[in-house]
């Protein structure tokens, strides 16, 4: 299950044992199910409070995944943000998303100066 976006009362709710809502609820059942859950945290800064429940949450098997875009890809659009953040939540599932662009490694040389040609 991935909630995305997780609200830190969510997430506190989850952390809990809280089920006010439908999201909260299914959390709870993935949880005791044993069952792979994904929290998307949308909120910043974090205070100490969310970092504890984060903590606690991925102490129980939780994976937390914040939308930190990665630059080192160099996106030149939002779409490509985007895109890199969803690729990160669906490889917690193992599943492989079209748009994905991978990291490589860093460029040689050559691969650079062809760049600038």
């Amino acid at each position: 299950m991935i909630v995305i976006p997780c609200s830190m009362k969510t997430l506190a709710g989850i952390r809990a044992g809280y089920a006010e809502g439908l999201v909260g609820r299914a959390a709870d059942v993935v949880l005791k199910e044993g069952r792979k859950l994904v929290l998307v945290p949308r909120e910043m800064p974090l205070s100490t409070i969310h970092l504890e429940n984060m903590l606690a949450l991925s102490r129980m098997g939780v994976a937390m995944v914040p939308p930190m875009p990665a630059y080192y890809n160099h996106p030149e659009t939002v779409d490509d943000i985007t895109n890199h953040i969803v690729t990160r939540v669906l490889d917690q599932f193992g599943l492989d998303y079209h748009k994905a662009r991978r990291w490589n490694g860093l460029r040689t040389a050559e691969q650079f100066a062809q760049e600038i040609e």
